[in-house]
């Protein structure tokens, strides 16, 4: 819950003009910039040093987009408003439709993520270039497709309701009715801020994480991920074998074929 001092591409002559955060900037970043072997992060001190510039002009075509930490010991998809800066250890995927968040967040990608990713410190790392880059998504679902043009995809369609229905299970268990108050945002058009209604529910929330959350697993988030799993197999059409039970080697197997076939190679 903080705000970040973003000045975006403006030079200093105009930053300048917002006078309180430059002048917060100025205090406690200048000094800290002055020392970095960046040239530019020494030249440009008043903006952010890796602002991504691309990904933000990207990110401004949605409402919404997808992210999920970098380095995790869980594979886990969430929802970030695109009006919210996304921190560096975040990876962003600009996408806002349910049915690439299902796909993404299905066993089928998590599998592909361990397999093709890298590790820090024993814990799993999301490469994009080895993970999401080579990952075979289902035949007429691929991230190159605007989601407009399957809309009406029946395979599209379940997954996106199962992707939805866990999206809305997670979050009526992050943030529950009775726990949390929403108050308008100060800045109009930014997400509500949602706020404990009490301090023990303020010291309820603080254990709700999605960290948390998947490292108990209850049965109802079990049940949740295994019919966006059914859903994601049937697009792929493994779905009486997925029932039958798909080994993780088999699957792993069957997404190599298809990433190979894809790219060409016998």
């Amino acid at each position: 819950d903080m705000w970040i001092i973003d000045f975006g591409e403006r030079e200093e002559i105009e930053s300048s003009c917002f006078e309180a955060p430059f002048a917060h900037v100025l205090l406690l970043t200048k000094p800290m910039r002055d020392q970095s072997r960046a040239l530019g992060e020494r030249n440009r001190w008043w903006l952010l040093a890796r602002r991504a510039p691309a990904l933000r002009i990207r990110m401004k075509e949605f409402k919404r987009v997808i992210v999920t930490p970098e380095v995790a010991s869980h594979r886990v998809f969430a929802w970030l408003s695109s009006d919210i800066v996304p921190d560096k250890n975040l990876v962003v995927v600009t996408r806002d439709d349910d049915t690439t968040f299902g796909i993404l967040h299905s066993r089928f990608h998590e599998l592909w993520s361990l397999r093709m990713g890298t590790s820090l410190v024993h814990v799993p790392r999301y490469t994009c270039s080895t993970t999401f880059d080579t990952f075979p998504f289902p035949e007429h679902l691929t991230p190159n497709i605007p989601a407009a043009t399957y809309a009406t995809n029946p395979h599209a369609i379940k997954i996106g309701t199962a992707a939805a229905r866990l999206n809305v299970l997670r979050e009526n268990w992050l943030n529950p009715a009775d726990l949390i108050k929403r108050v308008p945002e100060v800045v109009p058009g930014y997400p509500d801020r949602l706020l404990p209604v009490s301090p023990d529910a303020a010291a309820t929330l603080k254990k709700r994480t999605l960290t948390n959350l998947y490292n108990a697993r209850p049965a109802w988030l079990d049940h949740a991920h295994k019919a966006l799993d059914l859903a994601v197999a049937d697009a792929y059409g493994w779905g009486a074998d997925w029932q039958a039970g798909m080994t993780d080697d088999e699957i792993l197997a069957r997404l190599f074929r298809l990433n190979q076939e894809r790219a060409g190679k016998p």
